[in-house]
């Protein structure tokens, strides 16, 4: 909930604070030029860091390999693009740094390290007691090594002497 309302409330605050103090500073009209060429420079930077991430993935897939590195450099390009466009100082330098590959390697590795510790965590609880339902898990009984013997009794059976 933290979160939600740092990114619906405080950051436009502060973005809107800073477009006014620069506006004042060197212009309005300038400012807006400034939040355009940004703009322009940020998504051709996206262009070219996307086509390079989708060679690398190319080249894995073409090993055999899964490309969960690339994937996640994706989702990284993708906010950083997104943060590009929206008009702002701040968004501007977020979204920069998502397409620098030394910072966009950081946020990766960062992002890796939480995905594999999420991963981990589920299959754990699922080698465990709790088991939580996933894709498949309808189709194929879970065995857990406890049989339960019975008998099937066809209700029309019952009513027979």
């Amino acid at each position: 909930m933290r979160f939600l309302f740092i990114l619906f409330v405080v950051i436009p605050i502060i973005e809107i604070t800073i477009l006014i103090q620069v506006g004042q500073a060197i212009g309005a009209w300038y400012t807006v030029g400034l939040v355009l060429l940004s703009a322009f420079i940020g998504v051709n930077m996206l262009r070219y860091q996307s086509l390079a991430t989708l060679g690398r993935a190319q080249e894995r897939l073409n090993r055999q390999e899964m490309p969960g590195q690339e994937m996640v450099e994706g989702i990284v390009l993708a906010v950083g693009g997104a943060l590009l466009i929206t008009p702002g100082f701040v968004t501007d330098v977020i979204g920069f740094s998502c397409l620098i590959p030394a910072s966009r390697k950081a946020f990766v590795k960062l992002l890796m390290s939480r995905f594999t510790l999420i991963v981990a965590s589920q299959a754990t609880h699922r080698e465990g007691g709790f088991q939580r339902p996933g894709p498949g898990d309808a189709a194929q009984p879970r065995r857990n090594g406890d049989v339960i013997e019975g008998e099937v009794i066809d209700r029309d059976d019952r009513d027979k002497p």
